[in-house]
């Protein structure tokens, strides 16, 4: 199933803008482009929804006929299980998080205790928890603490952009993270010189105009097959107001949206 996430709204639901949109905003604006899954990632202001509330939301999922997944950061347990109160909360069945939370950098063998202390519940629960690959640990070590717990409930968010700022190669992030993949995260990504000439600026593009092989992901991972989930998600850097920043932003959600009905039959 093709999907969007917050972070395909980054500017439009930002301060930077006159009138932000609002979560509801973006759910409503994700179905009327006929998408059917939205993930609430990194949404802070989620973790304070009481009862009432989470039940407004997902009655507003239910009236779009949107499915919900959400994301967090780091394997604090409190937090893990924070999330899977959420999810359960809102019939969401997966909850993406990342190794590591700003301070709290966990070695290998804490990310180990820690995760195998929650994923009873997850189970319990069905609901997978899924880890992000990005700069912060190797594919490697994301795979072998996946593959050493060796939970159905547990699995890896692909997205290669972020690990090129580690030197992992997208393809070998892939290849490597395939068996495990549980979502994925759609960002084409590009590098351009800055001004001067003086470096350069990784970030992403609308999907089909950047340098991710989008076409050899899906023969290797066949989410269709799988049932992997691809989300949408931009890098889009600030230009030079609110207006054409949010203008931008749509417009690449929109090119994505296209190519990826093109390559994928279900959608």
């Amino acid at each position: 199933m093709i999907g969007l996430s917050t972070y395909a709204y980054f500017w439009r639901g930002s301060e930077r803008v006159p009138e932000p949109m609002t979560l509801d905003d973006m759910l409503r604006d994700t179905a009327a482009q006929g998408i059917r899954l939205f993930q609430i990632c990194d949404h802070a202001p989620l973790a304070d929804y009481d009862d009432d509330r989470l039940a407004a939301l997902r009655a507003l999922a239910d009236e779009l006929d949107l499915t919900l997944e959400l994301g967090t950061r780091g394997t604090d347990p409190a937090v893990l299980r924070t999330y899977l109160r959420l999810a359960v909360a809102l019939r969401a069945s997966l909850v993406r998080s990342m190794w590591t939370a700003g301070d709290d950098r966990p070695d290998a063998i804490e990310t180990d205790r820690r995760l195998r202390e929650v994923l009873p519940e997850f189970e319990e629960a069905r609901v997978t928890l899924a880890l992000e690959t990005y700069e912060q640990v190797t594919s490697t070590e994301l795979v072998a603490i996946v593959r050493s717990i060796g939970s159905d409930r547990l699995g890896i968010v692909l997205d290669p952009a972020n690990t090129v700022a580690n030197l992992e190669h997208p393809a070998d992030v892939t290849a490597r993270c395939a068996p495990f993949v549980k979502n994925w995260h759609i960002k084409d990504f590009a590098f351009s010189r800055e001004d001067g000439w003086v470096g350069f600026a990784l970030t992403s593009t609308p999907l089909g105009a950047g340098r991710l092989d989008y076409d050899g992901m899906l023969a290797l991972l066949e989410p269709e097959a799988r049932g992997i989930n691809q989300v949408v998600e931009h890098w889009l850097p600030w230009r030079s107001d609110p207006e054409t920043t949010t203008r931008l932003e749509a417009e690449w959600t929109t090119l994505t949206i296209d190519h990826l009905r093109k390559k994928n039959s279900n959608d």
